[in-house]
Formats: structure tokens, sequence, C-alpha cells
């Protein structure tokens, strides 16, 4: 919730670069496009993380906006903060409530899912190796393990790559990355989960996932939708590899 914290020293270019994300702001939120590369919160690379820099934002009792949700380092796009302490605890009851809508663009490997189109359901269990975390299909019975649903389909295929929009019915950690792997379609430049780093002789620089819009009602009243363009690079594989779904 909005509570006073420890702020983190900001320069004035950390400053600039938040702001410079800002998609929208009102009174109880502020929805950032998120690149790719940086921790949404407690990153273990010595660097500032999102919910730092959020600090940009404090209000003069220190209290500052704070993460309703968060977004894998390596993935970009929307993210969503809520700006007061009701409006933190209204959006955090609509999040475990499902009212939360979220999709993504993701350019998967080799070709068109098959069906290009349709619904991924597998149990989802959490696994420690050392410090690294990660998703493993799972049975439903197993221990640990959780419900998972996607909902897909395919926007533009070419022989070797596919541009996929998914949906997430469910919150689980990795859950797209280690789902679209289970159907032979892992994301370009998900090693963790298999994916390649060069499609078609095309390099991959990093994860190809994207949050490109959320729907979720505000705390004043109505349902609000929150889009962030493809990025330039995951843009640029796209054209390359000829899936750009604005061609």
């Amino acid at each position: 919730m909005s509570e006073p914290l420890t702020a983190p020293k900001l320069t004035e270019e950390d400053i600039a670069f938040v702001k410079s994300l800002v998609i929208h702001e009102d009174a109880a939120i502020i929805a950032l496009n998120k690149p790719s590369g940086l921790s949404s919160q407690g990153g273990r690379i010595r660097a500032h993380t999102l919910d730092d820099l959020l600090a940009a934002f404090a209000k003069s009792s220190g209290n500052r906006p704070r993460l309703v949700h968060r977004l894998d380092r390596d993935t970009s796009g929307v993210i969503l903060t809520a700006r007061t302490k009701p409006a933190a605890g209204f959006l955090g009851k609509a999040m475990m409530g499902r009212r939360f809508r979220k999709t993504y663009l993701a350019i998967v490997t080799p070709g068109a899912p098959d069906p290009t189109g349709g619904t991924i359901e597998a149990s989802l269990r959490r696994e420690e190796i050392g410090r690294e975390s990660y998703m493993r299909i799972a049975k439903a019975d197993e221990v640990g393990a959780e419900t998972a649903l996607t909902r897909y389909r395919t926007l533009a295929k070419t022989e070797g790559a596919a541009l996929v929009e998914c949906s997430p019915q469910t919150g689980r950690m990795h859950q797209l990355r280690v789902h679209l792997a289970s159907i032979g379609r892992p994301i370009a430049g998900d090693v963790r989960y298999g994916g390649a780093l060069t499609v078609n002789g095309v390099a991959v620089p990093r994860l190809m996932l994207h949050a490109v819009r959320l729907s979720f009602p505000h705390p004043e009243g109505g349902t609000t939708t929150i889009e962030a363009p493809m990025p330039q690079d995951m843009r640029t594989v796209a054209e390359a590899l000829g899936i750009n779904p604005g061609a």
C-alpha cells in the first residue's frame, strides 16, 4: 500500500527516465511502459528497479506509488501502480478477483502454434535451483501444482516464426513462457525455456514478450484500458521475419 519508505537516491537522469515511461496518470493510478531489462522489484542486479524509481513520484509525506503487479525483468510493456492506499486496496482486490484483463504479444518459433488459436490449460509448479527459480509443467494433483490457463491466437505467421497474442487467465510466474514452450512454441530469446537466439538468420536481442494491453476496473469507477505499442527492438525483429502486425 502507499506508505512511507526509505527513498533511494535518484539522479536527475533517473527521474527524467522514469517520468518518460508514463503512459497514463490520474489521481488514483500511474501506468508506465516498462522497458525490457528493468526489474519490476527486488532484482539481484545492482541497479535501480522500477519500484526504486517510483520514488520520483513521491509526495512530500514520503508516500509514493506502489506496484499493483509485476512483469518479468526481460518483459516489456504496461505496468500499473497505485498512487493512494485506497486505490492500492481496490486494485489488489480486483486482481485477486481476476477482474484484470492482460494481453501480451510474443514472437514464437518454429512457426505458428498448431492449432493457431486456442487454450492452454496445464498446471505449473515452482522449482528452485540455488538462487534461481523457474516453473515447470506439473500434474494437477502434484504437490505444489497450481492451475494455469492461457488463451492465445496467432496474428501473423511465416515459416519458422509467428506473432501470437496471449491472454493469461491466471497469474502464475513465467506462465506464458512455460505454456508456449509446452506446446512446442517457445518465445524467441527465452533461453531459460528453450527460445531461439537466432530465427531465420535474424538475431534476437532479448525475450520477445510484450504486455501490450491492460484492462481493469478503475478505483473511481468504470473500466480503464491502457495500451503500450510494441517497442522498436521487438518490431525490428518482427519486420525482419515478415510478421509485423502493422504490415
